[in-house]
């Protein structure tokens, strides 16, 4: 039976919270010439290592008629390199013991992998062929647009209140590409030729592009020859990237409040509120994470003991703040008890 979904859009709202951040975690930062940027943490009381690169490339950087390009990288690079045949990527991995994944966000593609400390080469080697040797074929292409079809179909069209992220982001930013959603456009991935996937690889896949970071129990004088091993001599990306302006910038105010009712295929409606938040190197992120816990952070949370279990108006509720680098929404959500 289909219900009213229904949205609320407010405008910006800020509070104000003086909070104090966590600086006990040693770390060394440098830069190779190339522009890689280099974070180093080491912890010996383990005996792992995690070897993560992330990429300063996300759906907003994707093009208006090729939405999704940043969230298909994602997947496209654990199809194989010059030297890593298809499906061996991750076969490499699990016979070391490890484990790997990524994800992706408006503003960021994260890779990561996770050893045991005497495989850290093998994570580094394996990252250094993502970044200068990654095989883009048509093959790889059409593989995955399978597998992102139905990583959407799984996600967002056949779960309960999957529409949720997406009518709210595109009635909160009518301007900004923070107005869709990572997973993107469908219809846009198959329109694409093999030529853009090859010229967005080249443009964000480099090392001026890149925050490589490695934490666990390592020997950092020997990491840093075998970093300078494997990456020093990839060549410096040469393609211009561009960068969004701020929401203020590119949106203004809302204006006034934009109400919504949207019709799913689910049994109870639900009421979500998306406010415009600041970005999250904003003073004020902080007061949006604990103000979160303090509304949904559990069982003895504000929504969960009034809502939920005082007036059990509620079957569930929540808020969640996604803060991103041009801002973001905090975003209060319940799913009602019929009546």
């Amino acid at each position: 039976m289909k219900k009213l979904f229904l949205f609320v859009v407010l405008n910006y709202s800020l509070l104000s919270w003086n909070y104090g951040q966590n600086t006990n975690i040693k770390f060394e930062k440098y830069v190779l010439a190339n522009g890689l940027k280099v974070i180093l943490h080491q912890d010996t009381t383990v005996p792992v290592v995690a070897v993560t690169a992330l990429y300063h490339v996300g759906s907003k950087n994707d093009d208006t008629n090729r939405t999704g390009f940043a969230h298909f990288f994602e997947h496209l690079l654990f199809e194989g390199t010059v030297n890593i045949k298809k499906g061996e990527f991750a076969k490499y991995i699990s016979n070391a013991g490890g484990e790997r994944n990524a994800f992706t966000t408006q503003d960021k593609t994260f890779y990561y992998e996770v050893f045991p400390d005497n495989q850290v080469d093998l994570g580094l080697w394996l990252e250094s062929e993502r970044m200068m040797h990654a095989l883009i074929t048509q093959d790889g292409v059409n593989t995955q647009r399978e597998v992102v079809k139905e990583e959407k179909r799984r996600t967002y069209d056949n779960r309960p209140y999957g529409s949720r992220l997406f009518e709210t982001y595109k009635r909160a930013f009518k301007k900004h590409p923070y107005r869709w959603l990572p997973i993107g456009s469908l219809d846009h991935l198959n329109k694409a030729s093999l030529s853009e996937f090859i010229d967005f690889y080249k443009t964000f896949y480099v090392p001026n592009n890149c925050v490589l970071t490695i934490a666990g129990n390592f020997n950092t004088e020997r990491l840093k020859k075998q970093i300078d091993r494997y990456f020093s001599e990839i060549p410096k990306g040469q393609k211009p990237i561009q960068r969004t302006q701020s929401v203020e910038i590119t949106e203004g105010p809302l204006g006034g409040e934009i109400r919504d009712s949207i019709e799913d295929n689910i049994q109870l409606e639900a009421v979500v509120e998306g406010y415009r938040a600041p970005d999250k190197l904003n003073e004020d992120y902080y007061a949006f994470r604990i103000l979160s816990t303090l509304l949904s952070g559990g069982k003895s949370s504000r929504f969960n003991k009034i809502l939920v279990d005082k007036k059990q108006i509620a079957f569930q509720a929540g808020a969640t703040p996604l803060l991103n680098e041009d801002g973001g929404l905090m975003i209060n959500f319940g799913i009602v008890n019929h009546g």
